[in-house]
């Protein structure tokens, strides 16, 4: 009998059994970095319903607000030299919005325009519904459960889209808006406008709230392009525009990037242009709806804009949005980028 064949089987097997033991204890103790907190995922259906009461919730602090003392200060000088105004409503919609999103979801990080001041107060928000969608909403429901790892979740927040407008009672303009990007993608989007209370939304992939319409495409837009550019802050995207898209170009100034985005995805116009530096919190909720309805947001040179928690919140070599015919519209770019200020 070879008793030392025996021996080395033994000893094999008794590694193994030890390997698998530590790779047992290993996994457990969390060694291999990965999690098994429930409060590290984040239910992306959850999200989405959440996202629209928070920017429901802003909408009724911008109603409110313009029935009392707007308080308008300024932030300063935009680098087009615009007076880039910020009211009291900004500031309680920021709270109701940004708040009431943390307390319900205490891991999640959240990117505002703006911030509460200083009032205590402030953080003091009911959580958010996240089990019921709201009425006109119901298709949620529908729609399948995705658990993602929170922590490659950022949320942006645009409590008070169109401030100057709103200060002009030009309530058309005004939205809030919420954004939901998964590693820098934009993947849900809620536009809400409160005059008249009606919200937007997106989700890539997936679905688009039952009041986005069919938009079908008319290959003869091409030659006479609706291009809609800033009211606000229109450099020389005017003429950039007729220059790079022709002289049958009809171009119409517009406020708000969440109205002017909204304005391309139910048809209204062809083409969204900006020349000037722009922030990703008036972007990103419009980004992930135009996504979701096969159009495209890049900037002027055709990069993708990403959303990431850490990068620069500015986009400054402009921005293009189209339903339809983007490439086309993006080919244009040697004129549009000659012309940027």
């Amino acid at each position: 009998m070879n008793f030392a064949g025996t021996l080395r089987i033994n000893k094999f097997a008794c590694f193994t059994l030890v390997f698998i033991l530590f790779l047992i204890i290993y996994w457990r103790s969390g060694g291999a970095n990965y999690t098994t907190d429930k409060s590290d995922f984040i239910n992306l259906k959850s999200l989405l319903k959440a996202a629209i009461y928070a920017a429901e919730r802003g909408g009724k602090k911008i109603i409110e607000g313009k029935n009392r003392e707007l308080n308008v200060k300024s932030k300063g000088k935009t680098l087009e030299g615009a007076n880039d105004p910020v009211t009291d409503a900004d500031y309680a919609s920021h709270c109701a919005m940004f708040y009431s999103l943390k307390n319900t979801f205490p891991k999640l990080t959240v990117i505002s325009e703006e911030h509460s001041k200083g009032d205590p107060s402030c953080e003091h928000q009911e959580l958010l519904e996240i089990d019921n969608a709201p009425a006109e909403h119901k298709v949620i429901e529908h729609l399948n459960d995705e658990q993602i790892l929170i922590k490659d979740v950022t949320v942006w927040i645009d409590p008070l889209d169109a401030t100057q407008e709103y200060t002009e009672a030009l309530y058309q303009y005004v939205t809030t808006m919420v954004c939901v990007a998964i590693r820098g993608v934009p993947v849900i989007g809620v536009i809400h406008f409160p005059f008249p209370p009606r919200t937007y939304w997106g989700w890539m992939f997936k679905k688009t709230s039952s009041n986005i319409p069919t938009v079908q495409h008319k290959e003869e837009n091409k030659d006479q392009p609706r291009v809609t550019v800033s009211r606000s802050h229109p450099g020389k995207v005017a003429e950039i525009a007729k220059d790079a898209f022709g002289p049958k170009t009809v171009v119409t100034p517009a406020a708000g990037a969440g109205y002017k985005v909204m304005a391309v995805v139910n048809g209204t116009y062809d083409v969204y242009l900006h020349a000037t530096a722009i922030k990703k919190w008036d972007l990103c909720a419009g980004d992930a709806i135009i996504k979701a309805v096969n159009g495209k947001m890049t900037t002027a040179n055709g990069n993708l804009i990403t959303y990431g928690p850490n990068e620069d919140v500015k986009v400054t070599d402009g921005l293009l949005v189209t339903l339809y015919d983007h490439d086309y519209y993006l080919s244009k770019k040697p004129k549009v980028l000659s012309a940027m200020p």
